[in-house]
């Protein structure tokens, strides 16, 4: 038990002594301190991400760190917060960032798990609407639903197939088949019933933002999942290119597949795709819809057993043979939870959460109302109000308090406009105080959403943390473009000179203009040899070697450097043509016609790199002038403080 309270003890004093430690200045740049808290914080979250084991040395990221505090002084010197642009972008950001913030994240899990259940499975239904206005009167309302009521019932007599074709008029009633579908594709209370009626019952009537429907489920079945394929790319022909058709191409690098050549070999050999070529054609794996081209995922989706090719195909990015991989089941609900936990907050699914959170706020803040006046409310309203015509009356006192949120007070007036504003919206006739205390709900909430929203930054930490970063490196990017990155448009000279200093580090390395002859088998490869001493052209031999439909001869022409995937790894430049060369599950033959040896670039060919050199370049002399005209401090006793408990945490 001694020992317990020992180590009990130590761990409180060690957890108070770091929290001492994380309050204290580490640096300043020019009396501006910065503190231990955030270094710390900083140094962790890009811990991971660093490669380099020298930029995880405290020292060396320290140097980084104030750097980037210099280049912040700089930017608040220079009056960059100020700008219009700047803060209007970083409203816009912190908007956006807010939704992800202002949820209720238990509700938020519920649903999320709920569309996870559903996108393994696909429905397939039909059905019968009667169309009505979100707005409709009390009696139009009760005679859309009369009607899919009696719609049901002759239904369930006639038959639901019977019924849709006879009653669809594509004006105010429609039947319709839907086929198959999945989460997030029908609004959230038609996917909500069609996945809770069984395969061939009719639903109860229900009603939607269109109208009432009652639906049939036709079938149910596990959703397709996502694949794994590799394909061969044959990039389509630019205008005024002289080379070999792209779907000729495509067709003699099929027939080769046919004749039992290795899929791997010929992507390597002969792909557009540079991403994927080197990788013997292999795709990440994808789902339905991620693709930009449907066609290409149909193809795909249309391979039922691994190995099995496509016939060649065109889509908007060249020709492609396409081979199945793998089939791969719906992801776990870890792997897709993100990206549903986005579709969810954009869905009707939202309400729920929203609502949820109200009922948080409400609880949370303190809310001092006194419902007795909204009266005064429903005094001052009049039929013009569903005419969209009412104004407030003359004598209105906007100034008197309707309530307050923790202590704010929200006043008439505001009320008063939030009436007005929401008559733009058709409203059915209905009692005034019903209509006020709808319209009192309404902007309450509104009200405390907007609160929580203004104070997020006071609610929550890991918010404000991220508004700071995005805030800084906002300014840190207009400071860099105007400083560094537009170099390339006002430094010519200077660049120019820099190229010239630094001409030895810009060069091309040696090269060949040679043609490649690549066969599956080791005879027509030597056919191909002979034909080739005997100074036939290319034409000629592939018209000889392939016949009746059979591709035996591919041919690849350009200059290319040592590490061209259609160079045999074996192969030394030499002029001439080479001995049969074994690559890629296949033979080769290198015609070499020139050499170009190691030449300096010209300013133009190197210029990308020069550019990116310079502004290297220009960025360290620019640091090191900040450095002079900002005094730095740096705590060295705390920062000893903050190595130790850094080794102690690793």
């Amino acid at each position: 038990m001694v020992k317990y309270f020992l180590f009990l003890i130590c761990t409180v004093l060690s957890y108070s002594s770091f929290a001492q430690l994380e309050n204290q200045e580490l640096f300043s740049v020019d009396s501006t301190p910065v503190y231990v808290s955030e270094f710390i914080r900083v140094y962790k979250k890009n811990l991971d991400l660093v490669k380099d084991e020298s930029q995880k040395d405290v020292d060396a990221y320290l140097e980084l760190f104030i750097n980037y505090k210099l280049k912040l002084k700089e930017a608040y010197r220079l009056g960059y917060d100020d700008k219009p642009s700047y803060k209007q972008e970083l409203n816009n950001y912190r908007n956006q960032l807010a939704r992800n913030f202002l949820t209720d994240t238990e509700v938020t899990e519920e649903l999320v798990m709920e569309a996870y259940e559903r996108t393994k499975t696909e429905v397939n239904a039909s059905h019968i609407l009667v169309l009505l206005s979100e707005n409709a009167s009390p009696q139009d309302t009760l005679f859309a639903y009369n009607e899919i009521v009696n719609l049901r019932n002759r239904a369930l007599n006639e038959g639901f197939d019977k019924v849709k074709k006879e009653v669809h008029n594509g004006s105010t009633l429609f039947g319709e088949d839907l086929g198959f579908f999945t989460a997030f594709k029908m609004v959230y209370d038609f996917e909500s019933v069609a996945y809770n009626t069984a395969v061939g019952e009719i639903s109860q009537p229900f009603r939607t933002r269109f109208g009432y429907h009652i639906l049939k489920v036709n079938d149910k079945r596990d959703s397709r999942g996502s694949v794994k394929v590799a394909h061969i790319m044959v990039a389509l022909n630019k205008e005024g290119e002289k080379k070999e058709p792209a779907e000729t191409r495509i067709k003699d690098i099929y027939q080769k597949l046919k004749q039992g050549e290795s899929f791997e070999a010929l992507a390597q050999q002969f792909s557009d795709d540079t991403s994927s070529s080197a990788k013997g054609g292999i795709l990440e794996p994808f789902s339905g819809g991620q693709l930009t081209s449907e066609e290409f995922e149909n193809q795909a989706f249309e391979l039922n057993q691994p190995g099995e090719i496509t016939a060649p195909f065109k889509t908007h990015f060249g020709w492609h043979i396409v081979k199945l991989l793998e089939k791969i089941p719906v992801g776990t609900y870890q792997e897709l939870k993100p990206e549903l936990e986005v579709k969810v907050k954009r869905d009707a699914r939202a309400k729920q959460i929203s609502d949820s959170r109200v009922d948080n706020l409400k609880k949370k803040y303190e809310i001092k109302a006194i419902p007795e006046k909204l009266s005064y409310f429903e005094s001052i309203l009049t039929d013009d109000y569903f005419q969209r015509k009412w104004e407030l009356p003359e004598d209105f006192n906007g100034s008197q308090q309707l309530f307050s949120i923790e202590g704010k007070p929200v006043l008439y007036e505001e009320f008063g406009n939030f009436i007005l504003r929401s008559q733009r919206k058709p409203t059915p006739k209905k009692d005034y105080k019903v209509l006020v205390n709808e319209l009192y709900t309404q902007f309450l909430n509104a009200k405390l959403l907007a609160y929580q929203e203004q104070n997020l930054e006071n609610d929550n930490e890991e918010f404000a943390q991220i508004v700071n970063e995005y805030r800084d490196g906002l300014l840190l990017f207009d400071l860099m473009e105007q400083q560094i990155w537009n170099a390339a448009r006002t430094d010519t000279t200077q660049i120019k000179a820099f190229y010239e200093s630094h001409k030895a580090n810009y060069f091309w390395n040696e090269r060949i203009d040679a043609t490649i002859a690549t066969c599956k088998e080791k005879n027509s490869m030597k056919q191909v040899e002979e034909m080739l001493k005997n100074g036939k052209p290319v034409d000629e031999i592939k018209e000889t070697l392939n016949t009746n439909g059979k591709v035996h001869v591919i041919f690849t022409t350009g200059i290319m450097e040592a590490n061209n995937l259609a160079l045999p790894k074996n192969y030394q430049f030499k002029l001439g043509q080479s001995k049969i060369l074994k690559h890629n599950k296949s033979y080769s033959i290198v015609v070499g016609k020139e050499i170009l040896p190691k030449t300096t670039m010209s300013f133009e060919e190197a210029k990308g790199v020069v550019i990116s050199d310079y502004q290297t370049y220009k960025e360290e002399k620019w640091l090191k002038s900040l450095r002079e005209k900002y005094k730095i401090s740096v705590n060295k006793d705390v920062l000893n403080q903050v190595k130790t408990q850094l080794k102690k945490e690793q």
